[in-house]
């Protein structure tokens, strides 16, 4: 099988000949790597991740707009008082990320546009992004083009509905405006639910063989809001999103990411359409439970700890953790294994190679 192929039935739950191996390095690690193999071409390349990904613009962490989106020509920094700080980098939605100092490293500090507005028309007229302008003819080739080299094409379309919400208003002020049923939530969680809708279909159209979406909705031990909340406010509006994808290309891989503890509201992502849960985070989740329970109706990225076993455990034990995990989800379990989030600074190099020994092990 391809790299692409492997991924995919695992995904698909019929079996694969090996299990994958992926993971996100923060700058610090990136540059041990750099080090480390001076000749590489970059990690995913070193590694053989099975999938390359491509950026969907309305992330709102992406480092720059790409070009394919028309310019909007407007000073977001009008929403902003005080004025943003020097050397802040403005994302596709007007939202505003600062920098912070040495010991903040790749950190920044978010600012919220939507913060100081009243009323539903001012919300109305707020810059929104024209997704529907920009030329996506391209979309297509750059799919073909990972696929042909025997990988899967997986979009990152995460901060999908809730985040980019609060990032633009302050979380404080999207819940009590919820809270209070307000036009302006209403307005605010469509539109953004409406330009998903649109990017979701494209990717499907280009190909896609993975669109991943999805919000944080987790804390340490409890989720964010109500499931009556949840039900209400985000659950449909999930939906739509994966039913555009899925009307175009209804074979399209759906996969999910929320941090944190999300164990009430998995039954609800089941039910909104979603393939593959991420990142299943063993420090908020019991995940022998959570793999046992959707048994067969999902498959699932992740499950190896990121506050816990990566930056503090011995290489041994990162080895011992993936080996149990991937017993516990056996051959036809969906379970791509890997860590569960960035693997900051702290992470000892070793453990990030015992990680892919583990995997390599296991495959053989």
């Amino acid at each position: 099988m391809t790299p692409r192929q492997n991924l995919l039935v695992l995904y698909r739950r019929s079996g694969s000949e090996s299990a994958p191996v992926c993971f996100h390095l923060c700058p610090d690690l990136q540059h041990q790597f750099q080090e480390r193999y001076p000749y590489a071409a970059d990690y995913q390349e070193q590694f053989e991740f099975p999938m390359r990904l491509i950026t969907d613009p309305g992330f709102p962490w992406i480092a720059e707009i790409p070009d394919f989106v028309p310019a909007r020509h407007w000073d977001y920094g009008l929403y902003y008082d005080p004025p943003v700080a020097p050397g802040a980098r403005m994302d596709i939605w007007g939202i505003a990320h600062e920098p912070g100092g040495a010991a903040a490293k790749h950190m920044t500090h978010m600012r919220h546009p939507l913060e100081r507005l009243d009323s539903l028309e001012q919300f109305q007229a707020y810059p929104w992004p024209e997704f529907d302008k920009a030329d996506w003819s391209f979309l297509a080739g750059e799919v073909e083009a990972i696929q042909a080299r025997g990988l899967a094409a997986q979009v990152w379309m995460e901060c999908t509905i809730w985040e980019t919400a609060w990032y633009l208003r302050r979380m404080d002020l999207l819940m009590m405006d919820m809270a209070a049923e307000n036009e302006k939530a209403v307005f605010l969680l469509d539109k953004i639910t409406d330009l998903a809708c649109f990017r979701a279909a494209r990717y499907a159209e280009a190909g896609a063989d993975i669109l991943m979406v999805g919000d944080d909705l987790g804390m340490q031990r409890a989720i964010m809001m109500s499931t009556s909340t949840y039900r209400t406010w985000l659950k449909p509006r999930l939906k739509r999103v994966i039913d555009a994808a899925k009307a175009v290309k209804p074979d399209v891989l759906i996969q999910y990411h929320s941090c944190g503890y999300l164990t009430p509201l998995v039954s609800d992502l089941v039910e909104a359409g979603i393939d593959i849960l991420n990142p299943v985070q063993p420090e908020c989740m019991d995940v022998e439970r959570v793999l046992a329970d959707f048994r067969g109706r999902l498959s699932f990225h992740g499950t190896i700890g990121t506050q816990t076993t990566m930056p503090f455990g011995r290489p041994e034990e990162v080895k011992a953790a993936v080996r149990r995990n991937l017993q516990l989800a056996g051959p036809r379990g969906g379970l791509f294994c890997c860590p569960t989030h960035m693997l900051e600074p702290e992470v000892p190099w070793e453990n990030v190679e015992a990680y892919v020994e583990a995997c390599r092990e296991w495959g053989g």
